[in-house]
């Protein structure tokens, strides 16, 4: 028999516990100096990267300290097409020193933007934290984390990019700036070079603006709507929405209270003093301040950060926005008044997207609402060419005859506004006569997705929603949106971006910004764009918009009126401009029987007449020419849409 090996004796009870306890008493120690060790690497190579980092700052950047004595707000100079000047905004007001300021203005901003700001340094990991946590809670970015710190460090040095490559830059800056100055020297570079909204940079300029007067007299009430400006310059500035100015400083007073800067008293008897904003009364400006605004709510993000002079070119042709302004101003003022319509808008741009004029309301004076570019309203059967065009796009004809009975959807029966029904009818009969059971039609053929994708295509942002009303203009869009659409019918089916500002450069005439050659891309076979023209002809000349009519320029447009009257509509072009025009009353009121070939075409008609003053005729895209002998529009020319 084999021998069997002897095994080995294992210790047991309290000599084989401390056997354990030896054989493993180096690994935690090894694992303690391993993490002292890459701890005290890494602050070491930390603190390298930020040395080096603080000298590359200092050597590159100039003494954040010395721009405290030369600081100045920009002037910000507007200028129209012909070089004439619209505006001159944000006066080289005086750097207000951080004692000479009342604390009331620095508690509201540091209340609202930067609570912890005297005791962070330049960081705020606390803040961060929330702002995390909010943002995960909420499912979207609804709060950031920046300091008024990393604020500053990116007015005074970066752009607007957004990346971590300058994030990292911002957080590296915040702390060389909280090295190299004081919190109140931060606070007063802040304040004194923040952009507030209306071309106003800096607190003084802001306070001019807004309140006229200086920000060493501002009130706690006053300097909680110019703190609260700081999240949304453009959205709460007092000359865009009084409204939303007056609301959002109230929740700038909620966050005072919050941190003990005011007592609810203090805050009770501010909200019982709504405060008082300056009227605009720059002669100037007069008839342009719409357009103006426009502008300059545009303007931060082209030109990044920046001091001194500005001056914008624009498209704008002063002539034509003073008129078009005085145009809706006579004509509410008069038929608005019996007919129950208090507001109008307008906007006018040429067949490759510049914008020549905007009117946002009758009275700048009394409303800074912009009802041309922020409301959106139903546009009734302004809307009915898309549907129309998704037709043709499907191989439908002007001359294909449709059936003009009643029609039923998911039981919603909609009725033409006659009350009565043709039989059949061509596609170009019932889009000049705004035959609704048509359109409705004609969307159930070919898709409701399909004609969502094509507004969208030609330049529609809204929101469409997908039901069988959108034929007949059920969902919200802007009068920009819609001139917009409307204009790359009138380019010949090329992509059209509506803007105004051309370029943008310093006083000495450096350039700061030029707009970019937009690439225009065909949207819209030609052919289709010269049927659509061709029936949208018919609907001035023979149908709902015959008011539109102009003696010796084709024109194309389209009426459009919306349930019990509430919105009116009348949007056209010819060969060199486009306009859409908006009747209405904000609260949405019925008017008195107001429709789109009403006030909107009589608008729409002296606003293009003057604009086409010195125009030659010319055709419509694929579209015969008026005979200038012609009123009617006999056929004489016909111009073929290029590619």
């Amino acid at each position: 028999m084999g021998r069997t090996k002897p095994k080995t004796a294992r210790p047991t009870g309290k000599a084989a516990s401390g056997t354990a306890r030896k054989a493993k008493q180096p690994r935690p120690r090894f694992a303690l100096r391993t993490a002292t060790t890459l701890t005290l690497f890494a602050g070491f190579t930390g603190a390298i990267v930020l040395s080096l980092a603080f000298i590359y700052y200092t050597i590159r950047f100039p003494d954040p300290s010395a721009l405290r004595q030369r600081g100045k707000a920009p002037v910000v100079r507007v200028l129209a097409a012909d070089g004439s000047l619209l505006a001159e905004r944000g006066e080289a007001y005086d750097f207000v020193p951080f004692d000479l300021l009342p604390r009331h203005v620095i508690n509201a901003v540091v209340a609202t933007e930067d609570r912890r700001f005297f005791d962070h340094w330049g960081l705020d990991p606390i803040g961060i934290a929330r702002a995390t946590f909010a943002n995960l809670r909420a499912g979207r970015y609804a709060q950031g984390g920046s300091t008024l710190t990393q604020q500053l460090a990116k007015n005074l040095f970066l752009t607007s990019e957004r990346s971590l490559r300058r994030k990292i830059e911002e957080l590296m800056l915040a702390l060389w700036l909280e090295v190299r100055l004081t919190k109140e020297d931060i606070a007063e570079l802040y304040l004194n070079r923040v952009y507030f909204g209306g071309g106003a940079y800096g607190i003084e300029a802001a306070s001019h603006r807004y309140f006229g007067k200086s920000a060493r007299s501002l009130t706690v009430s006053e300097a909680a709507v110019l703190a609260g400006l700081l999240k949304a310059p453009s959205r709460y500035s007092p000359a865009n929405s009084p409204v939303l100015a007056r609301a959002r400083s109230q929740v700038v007073m909620k966050r005072m209270l919050d941190a003990g800067y005011i007592t609810a008293a203090d805050e009770a008897a501010m909200l019982r003093r709504p405060v008082r904003f300056a009227r605009h009364a720059n002669e100037r400006e007069a008839g342009a301040q719409y357009a103006v605004e426009f502008v300059l709510d545009r303007l931060p993000p082209l030109v990044g950060p920046n001091s001194g002079e500005l001056v914008v070119q624009t498209t704008i042709d002063a002539g034509l926005q003073r008129g078009a302004q005085a145009t809706v101003e006579q004509i509410l003022a008069t038929e608005g008044r019996v007919a129950g319509a208090q507001q109008a808008a307008v906007v006018v741009i040429d067949t490759e997207g510049r914008i020549r004029a905007l009117v946002g309301g009758r009275s700048f004076a009394d409303s800074q609402y912009d009802r041309a570019v922020k409301a959106r309203r139903q546009p009734g059967s302004a809307f009915k060419p898309l549907v129309y065009l998704a037709a043709l796009e499907r191989g439908w004809t002007p001359d294909t005859m449709v059936q003009d009975t009643p029609v039923t959807v998911a039981g919603w029966s909609p009725r033409n506004d006659s009350g009565t029904y043709q039989g059949l009818i061509t596609l170009r009969t019932a889009l000049a006569q705004s035959v609704n059971s048509v359109a409705v039609r004609l969307q159930q053929e070919v898709g409701t997705s399909r004609v969502i994708a094509l507004a969208q295509r030609l330049g529609i942002k809204s929101e469409l929603r997908p039901s069988p009303s959108i034929a007949l203009g059920t969902s919200e869009v802007s009068v920009l949106e819609l001139t917009g659409v409307y204009g790359v019918l009138a380019s010949g089916g090329l992509s059209v971006a509506p803007h105004a500002i051309r370029a943008v450069r310093t006083g000495a005439g450096a350039a700061v910004y030029t707009r970019p050659a937009y690439p225009q891309r065909m949207l819209v076979s030609p052919d289709h764009v010269g049927e659509i023209s061709d029936m949208l002809h018919s609907a001035v000349t023979s149908g709902t918009g015959r008011r539109a009519l102009l003696p010796r320029h084709p024109t194309a447009g389209k009426t459009g009126t919306t349930q019990e009257f509430r919105d009116a509509w009348f949007v056209g072009y010819t060969a060199q401009l486009v306009a859409g025009v908006w009747v209405g009353n904000d609260d949405g009121k019925p008017m008195n029987k107001v429709v789109g070939g009403g006030l909107p075409a009589r608008i729409w008609r002296e606003v293009m007449l003057a604009a086409h003053e010195r125009l030659p005729p010319g055709g419509l895209p694929g579209h015969a020419a008026v005979n200038a002998s012609d009123p009617r529009g006999a056929r004489v020319l016909v111009r073929t849409a290029q590619p």
